[in-house]
């Protein structure tokens, strides 16, 4: 596994966002339930508030911001396990 890789949720020539393969287990993790935590708090709130509005603008643009957070929790998902796959095939 190469030491860093790429976000996959930012299509771009010259990756900015990476993510360190080699952080230990816990940090990543924690990173991911971070994400995943915030797109859930943001999806309560929004579905228990009645004079919101929900256009459709505004639901496309809460749609990209759960996508971005949740694409990032996966893939930092996906790194911790391979870590743990690494380990336990040694």
């Amino acid at each position: 596994m190469t030491r860093y890789q790429a976000i996959t949720g930012h299509d771009c020539n010259i990756p900015s966002l990476l993510i360190d393969t080699q952080a230990p287990i816990d940090v990543l993790h924690d990173a991911a339930a971070y994400r995943i935590r915030a797109v859930t708090q943001l999806l309560e709130n929004f579905a228990i508030c009645d004079d919101a509005p929900k256009g459709a603008v505004v639901l496309q643009e809460l749609s990209l911001v759960c996508s971005i957070l949740l694409r990032d929790g996966c893939d930092l998902m996906d790194v911790a396990g391979r870590q743990q796959q690494e380990k336990l095939s040694i």
